[in-house]
C-alpha cells in the first residue's frame, strides 16, 4: 500500500511540475514577447526625430485606417503600444514626464526624418477628425506637453525653411543684378 501511495504521490508531482512547467513556458514566452516590444519600442524612441502622444478614443476605423495612410507617406510611424511597455522603454532610456499622458487610450506618432512633420501631421488630422486629440509630446530629449506640440506643429517643415533660405538668400544677390542691369542700361 505505502508503494502505491508513494508512487501516486510522485505522479502527482510529476503532473503539477509538468503543469508548471508548461505554465512557466507560457510566463517566459509571454514575458520574452513584452521584452523584445520594449526593445523595439526603445528603437523608435532613439531613431525617431519627435514623437507625439495621441488619444484615439472614438475614433473610426476608416479614419483611423486612412490617418495612417496619410502618416505613412510622410514617414511617420503612427501605433497603438501598451502605455505599461511605452513607458518601461522610457524608463530603460531615462525618459521622464510621460506619467500624466499615460492614461487611456494612446497612439504614437513616431516622426523618422523632421521634427515637425509628426506634430503637423496629427495637427491637421484633428481638424477633419475631431475625436483625436494631442496628450504629450517628445523632442530633442524633451518631454512636451500638448501646446508645445501644437507650436512645433506650427514651424514650418525642412523643405520649407530651405526654401526661404534660398529666398532670402537670393534677394539681395538679384537686387544688385537688377541695379548693375539697370547702370548698363543708361550707358
Amino acid at each position: 500500500m505505502s508503494i502505491v501511495i508513494d508512487s501516486f504521490c510522485l505522479g502527482k508531482r510529476n503532473f503539477l511540475n509538468t503543469s508548471k512547467g508548461i505554465k512557466e513556458d507560457k510566463v517566459s514566452t509571454n514575458l520574452e514577447a513584452k521584452k523584445n516590444a520594449v526593445e523595439e519600442i526603445k528603437n523608435l524612441i532613439t531613431s525617431s526625430k519627435s514623437i507625439v502622444l495621441v488619444d484615439y478614443r472614438g475614433l473610426s476605423v476608416a479614419n483611423d485606417t486612412a490617418m495612417r495612410k496619410a502618416l505613412r507617406e510622410n514617414n511617420v510611424t503612427y501605433k497603438v503600444i501598451k502605455n505599461t511597455l511605452f513607458k518601461k522603454a522610457c524608463e530603460q532610456l531615462g525618459i521622464a514626464g510621460f506619467d500624466e499622458a499615460l492614461n487611456g487610450t494612446t497612439a504614437f506618432a513616431f516622426g523618422m526624418e523632421d521634427e515637425t512633420v509628426a506634430p503637423r501631421m496629427i495637427k491637421n488630422a484633428m481638424k477633419d477628425y475631431t475625436n483625436l486629440s494631442i496628450k504629450a509630446g517628445y523632442c530633442d530629449g524633451k518631454v512636451l506637453d500638448e501646446s508645445a506640440v501644437k507650436v512645433l506643429a506650427s514651424i514650418p517643415g525642412k523643405e520649407q525653411l530651405l526654401a526661404q533660405l534660398v529666398f532670402v538668400l537670393s534677394a539681395p544677390v538679384s537686387g544688385l543684378a537688377r541695379a548693375l542691369k539697370a547702370v548698363a542700361e543708361k550707358e
